[in-house]
């Protein structure tokens, strides 16, 4: 078996069979301080490919580091082939504000819409181009985890640009990961630049504000957590067998809004992930007084996968996530 190679990311230089931690230097503060990006370099002992794990680019999403707290325990460099390298958080001043974005920064706000960034444009274009500059040249393929944030709570999906390998990588998600929808012509996005250097990566979403409580943080961790030790063993990178969804749907994603305003009310015994006939009632919309004032309802045979955290709505509010399912994978 050969040997593993030495992997540097940033500050982070790390052995075959070590674990270093360091970070991706961006600018220095008004303040004095330095904005960097955390990172962490799981090198395993033999040599294999590097696998990319990025958390909160969006800075109201914690489901990302969790997951990644959880891998760096569990994961042992000495039994590794290749390299783990987890970012834990990306868009760091978002995060210290628990925002989606940087506040300071309107101009460049979400950045996962101006993914890679420019080395020199607005603070979170530089975070980005900081970022992507040290991914390129590493990463073989990479995950990004998003959630439903401080918005809404998304249950497990994902979006993949429809390349084989990307199918390959969102299937080795594993158990529970079934809903891969389309994402062709992805753009602004780690997912979308790792695509126009030739390599993999994909978006998956679990978690957002109702899944705050301790136990379904903990949980919405662990199954992250799950997910990333799953594909280091469906790509022979770390002992063990992968599991694998079933089914696997494809589809695509639509917004669903309000038609009218009032107290968002979802449909007894309507389920996440769960399949739909196209008409079926997903949820009403009621006034303050309880009296009926729209209907939300599935707009195609499919599943709805996100929904919104709040119930008070306005007309145009969005409501749901919904796949519209165009058949399976398997």
């Amino acid at each position: 078996m050969s040997k593993g190679k030495t992997v540097t990311v940033g500050t982070a230089t790390a052995a075959p069979g070590t674990v270093v931690r360091g970070a991706i230097p961006v600018t220095r503060l008004a303040g004095g301080t330095s904005l960097e990006i955390p990172v962490v370099i799981v090198n395993g002992a033999d040599e294999g490919p590097c696998f990319w794990v990025n958390g909160a680019i969006h800075g109201d999403e914690p489901e990302g580091p969790l997951a990644c707290q959880i891998a760096l325990r569990e994961v042992d460099p000495a039994k590794l082939k290749g390299t783990l390298v987890l970012v834990p958080v990306v868009n760091v001043p978002a995060f210290e504000a628990a925002q989606r974005g940087n506040p300071a920064d309107t101009f460049s706000y979400d950045m996962n819409r101006i993914y890679p960034g420019k080395p020199g444009g607005y603070l979170s274009e530089r975070v980005a181009a900081a970022h992507a500059e040290a991914m390129g040249p590493v990463a073989d393929f990479e995950i990004s985890i998003h959630s439903g944030g401080a918005h809404s709570f998304l249950d497990k999906s994902i979006f993949t640009d429809e390349s084989p390998a990307g199918v390959e990588l969102a299937t080795a998600m594993g158990p529970g990961w079934g809903c891969i929808m389309s994402n062709f012509n992805p753009s602004g996005s780690p997912m979308a630049h790792l695509k126009s250097l030739g390599k993999v990566g994909i978006t998956v979403e679990l978690g957002g504000r109702s899944a705050t409580s301790p136990e379904g943080f903990a949980k919405v961790g662990r199954d992250l957590a799950d997910s990333i030790l799953n594909i280091l063993r469906h790509y022979k990178m770390y002992p063990g067998e992968a599991s694998y969804p079933s089914p696997r749907y494809k589809g695509i994603q639509e917004a669903l809004l309000a038609p009218a305003s009032g107290i968002f009310i979802p449909e007894p015994g309507v389920k996440f992930l769960t399949m739909m006939t196209k008409g079926q009632r997903i949820a009403r919309i009621v006034d303050i007084f309880g009296d009926e004032q729209s209907e939300i309802v599935a707009p195609a045979d499919g599943m709805f996968f996100g929904l919104r955290a709040l119930p008070n709505v306005t007309t145009g509010d969005w409501c749901c996530f919904f796949c519209k399912v165009e058949g399976t994978r398997d």
